[in-house]
């Protein structure tokens, strides 16, 4: 009947409105890489031997969907870890990128590397969340600000999707930065991402999705829509970093093209809530920018609640503000930091983050018919996913129905 079948095991289902939606003492049968069957193993209709050949004792672990980092880039050459020591010391961001640094100095390097060093760095990234229970990603362009080396950097984690098994979704962020070779003529660089580049990698079938940095220190609300107009013209689906650090109303502008999420929102206004509720646009929220930045202004949770905008929660992991690699931390933050409570944290990277990628009918919860893609913890609740910070509980994934065990023996 199955092709294998958990038993001895708690399931948060994330499937419920509100709450973890749990089952104790379930099991989950698993049929070509879906799942068939989840309920309490006393309903299981015949006895669990009978039912498939390949049954797993959860020796009373707890799980959870995979869970999913919906805002990551993933795919660079080199850090800044230098430029975090400086800003210790006094010096303004303004100064470093006067003199090199910043975002620039993540575009020379990535331009430098070859498409296999940014492989093997991105591959030992991606390990590390996946180690945390991480089964499906975004990851994202934008440090190449070129063709060739957004196409490099889109192959990498076209590579990885392919060579390791993964749910990644490839966002092309080309309205990341100005690059050098278009200092002072942003309009001009607009254009030729319209005009050219996104064209051309959408012709290598490289993007599944169009991203953009809307802010003081990016583009215009305008210079966006144009990048919008054309990934619609090619049937690509948007998102946006938006109100990270001050209002352009670039929520509502996703919101406006139907956009998958906006993301960081911190100095999002309520009409910008509203214009996402009604576009049903999910808000990323990213608790390790907010930290690392050391920012004041927090996200508006109470009216996201009241207009019941799905929030996500994701690492953001980059080398220049948001050096993490653990979700679980992140889980922490949100509850410590913008006061999520635990139930509301693991959604956000379950339920609401598959929304944040237009996954909401693969993954994200334990249902039928769903991804079986699993998460086996060592917890004795799943708030203790959210209560807990330097350690790891994870003691397994099941990814696509294949079984990746972390540890030679369950503890």
């Amino acid at each position: 009947m199955f092709d294998t079948l958990w038993t001895n095991i708690h399931a948060a289902t994330m499937a419920e409105a509100q709450g973890f939606g749990i089952i104790k003492n379930a099991a989950i049968g698993i049929q070509d890489k879906k799942i068939a069957w989840i309920g309490a193993a006393a309903d299981l209709p015949r006895k669990p031997e009978t039912l498939s050949d390949y049954v797993y004792d959860g020796k009373g672990k707890w799980v959870t969907p995979g869970l999913i980092d919906c805002h990551t880039h993933l795919v660079y050459a080199g850090d800044r870890a230098e430029e975090f020591e400086q800003r210790l010391q006094g010096v303004s961001y303004a100064e470093i990128a006067k003199a090199g640094g910043g975002i620039l100095a993540t575009v020379s390097a990535t331009r430098a590397a070859t498409e296999q060093e940014l492989y093997d760095a991105a591959l030992a990234r991606v390990r590390a969340l996946f180690h945390e229970g991480v089964t499906s990603f975004e990851m994202k362009s934008g440090y190449g600000l070129d063709t060739a080396t957004e196409g490099k950097m889109l192959r990498v984690a076209t590579s990885l999707r392919d060579d390791l098994g993964l749910r990644i979704q490839r966002s092309f962020l080309g309205a990341h930065a100005l690059p050098p070779e278009y200092a002072g003529r942003a309009d001009d660089y607009i254009d030729f991402i319209c005009n050219e580049m996104l064209p051309a990698l959408h012709a290598e079938k490289l993007v599944d999705c169009v991203d953009g940095f809307c802010e003081t220190i990016g583009f215009s609300r305008a210079q966006i829509e144009k990048v919008f107009r054309k990934a619609g013209e090619l049937g690509l689906p948007v998102k946006l970093h938006a109100e990270q650090l001050s209002n352009q109303n670039g929520a509502a502008l996703a919101a406006q093209y139907k956009g998958l999420s906006a993301d960081h929102i911190e100095y999002l206004d309520e009409a910008g809530v509203k214009t996402m509720a009604a576009a049903g646009t999910a808000a990323v929220l990213l608790p390790g920018a907010f930290y690392f930045l050391r920012e004041k202004q927090l996200p508006p949770i109470d009216l996201l609640r009241k207009y019941k905008v799905p929030m996500a929660i994701a690492t953001d992991h980059n080398p220049g503000t948001g050096p993490t690699l653990s979700i679980l931390l992140m889980l922490n933050m949100a509850c410590t930091l913008f006061r999520l409570t635990p139930e509301e944290a693991l959604a956000g990277a379950t339920i609401n983050a598959a929304r944040a990628l237009g996954y909401q009918n693969i993954c994200g919860t334990l249902e039928k018919g769903k991804a079986a893609d699993l998460a086996l913890w060592d917890i004795t609740h799943p708030r203790d996913l959210c209560y807990y910070f330097g350690c790891n509980p994870c003691r397994g994934v099941v990814m696509a129905g294949e079984y990746h065990r972390f540890e030679t023996e369950f503890s």
